[in-house]
């Protein structure tokens, strides 16, 4: 691959239900430290959630915040926070050239839930719906408010890709770097998730909502004990750049974008299929040009839902045979599952090993689930590692979207 194809990440900002930045959460990641808690929405009563509590006026004043959505404030804070840490100042970059692009599971729902409880209050006279409901509910809003925010004039989208949203955000970024539409992409995932509360009432119908009567406890992927998900909000918005670009201006470089896939079960609207996961993540070790005995870190998709940590395990055991030094990981044991953000957000837990040699643990893993063994699985306790040079990342979603990113140490 040549230097002006070769992608970077230069910058990470981030909010998670247990950190609002990547120290942070890093420093929770190693700590042990969940950031799930006792939570309250609408008619569904008191449930559990991540919740994060970054402030959105660092970055937008009362009237932004009023006027858009939480999903937007989540991106702007991100991205903001993003461009400080790659020490890259926008007065002295060509704006046109700044692209941004957000994963998101959905988005429309929060706020047209919020506008018919209103309505109630008046009747259901539609004279009393908010004129902001049109522009906080199209599908590009929360990429559209960055852009506002930090005055940008490049291309801006969001990507819907289900749960699987945050690597597919990260991949469009690096294309659109690729195909020179851009020279700084901002790319990532955003989740405003906890505040429908048709999201926890979908999950409890199905029975895959977690419950625990410790809420750090509750999400337990790949317990036997685990009981569903945990719906978490958040956000973690990257700089990329190429290779060349960042070493011109002296960027500190993260990790480099080595490789990608993306493909699709066409299986059923919910059940994963393992045998199309493990061709996407072959597809993307194929495309690294890595054997899976070269992966250091694979950080896992499980959320704790029974089968779905089944089918993924299956995956991962059929691909990384004979693999003594890989280790697996899973992020969503300390946050919930920030659904658009979640790929993101776990990619860039990982991404400070490169530097401090630790592989963060899965927490809430007292009782094994002999179904979902997986060797060298790091449970409870950080594992320092031998090496640390490549990180495969898991994202999968409903209706059978699957997306593997790896990301290798540079140099």
């Amino acid at each position: 691959m040549s230097g002006v194809d070769r992608i970077v990440i230069t910058g990470v900002g981030l909010t998670a239900p247990n950190g609002n930045s990547l120290a942070e959460f890093r420093e929770a990641l190693l700590a042990g430290r969940s950031g799930v808690r006792r939570y309250e929405i609408r008619y569904v009563g008191q449930t559990l959630a991540g919740v994060c509590d970054f402030d959105p006026y660092r970055y937008q004043d009362r009237r932004d915040v009023r006027r858009g959505t939480r999903a937007g404030s989540i991106g702007v804070y991100c991205a903001r926070e993003a461009l400080a840490d790659a020490e890259l100042d926008l007065q002295k970059f060509d704006r046109r050239r700044v692209g941004i692009y957000l994963g998101i599971t959905e988005h429309g729902n929060v706020e047209t839930e919020n506008e018919i409880y209103q309505l109630k209050s008046f009747d259901y006279d539609v004279q009393y719906w908010s004129h902001h409901h049109n522009p906080r509910t199209v599908a590009n809003s929360p990429a559209g408010e960055v852009a506002l925010n930090l005055q940008v004039w490049g291309p801006h989208y969001t990507v819907g890709a289900a749960c699987a949203a945050g690597n597919a955000g990260l991949i469009q970024g690096v294309q659109m770097l690729r195909l020179g539409e851009c020279d700084v992409a901002l790319a990532g995932g955003v989740s405003e998730s906890i505040r429908s509360f048709g999201i926890f009432a979908g999950f409890r119908s199905q029975g895959a909502l977690a419950h625990h009567e410790d809420p750090t406890k509750a999400s337990r992927p790949f317990d036997r004990q685990r009981t569903g998900i945990v719906v978490a909000e958040g956000g973690c918005v990257f700089v990329l750049e190429r290779l060349s670009d960042a070493l011109r201006r002296g960027a500190r470089i993260y990790g480099e974008v080595l490789s990608y896939a993306m493909n699709t079960d066409a299986t059923d609207f919910v059940m994963p299929n393992a045998e199309r996961q493990a061709e996407c993540m072959r597809l993307a070790l194929e495309r690294a040009g890595l054997p899976p005995a070269e992966i250091d870190i694979v950080s896992t998709h499980a959320t704790g839902t029974p089968a779905g940590d089944e089918q993924e395990c299956q995956a991962l055991r059929t691909v990384f045979t004979d693999c003594p030094n890989t280790w697996f990981n899973n992020t969503k044991s300390f946050i919930g599952h920030a659904m658009g953000a979640a790929g993101a957000l776990e990619l860039a837990g990982n991404l400070p090993s490169f530097v401090d040699g630790w592989c963060h643990p899965t927490i809430n893993l007292d009782d094994p689930d002999p179904a979902c063994w997986l060797p060298n699985l790091v449970a409870n306790q950080p594992r320092r590692l031998e090496r640390a040079r490549f990180i495969l990342n898991n994202s999968f979603g409903m209706l059978g979207i699957n997306s593997v990113v790896i990301v290798g140490r540079y140099p």
